[in-house]
């Protein structure tokens, strides 16, 4: 069992040296492109949301 374990953590060592990390200017881009998304949802969620409330309250007079 403890081979196992000690076999697993080799594996994943190995493996961890394969991942190819973004340089400073991919990451920074996609961290933008992130933040855009989310802000875009957001007011997109936001109007839909205000105008299904605005509908149920006409609908409920």
């Amino acid at each position: 069992m403890i081979e196992k374990i000690k076999q697993f953590f080799r594996e994943v060592k190995v493996e961890t040296h394969k991942v190819v990390y973004p340089n400073r200017d991919e990451l920074i881009g996609s961290t933008w492109i992130v933040i855009i998304t989310v802000v875009v949802i957001s007011v997109f969620l936001g109007v839909v949301d205000l105008g299904l409330a605005k509908l149920v309250g006409v609908a409920l007079r």
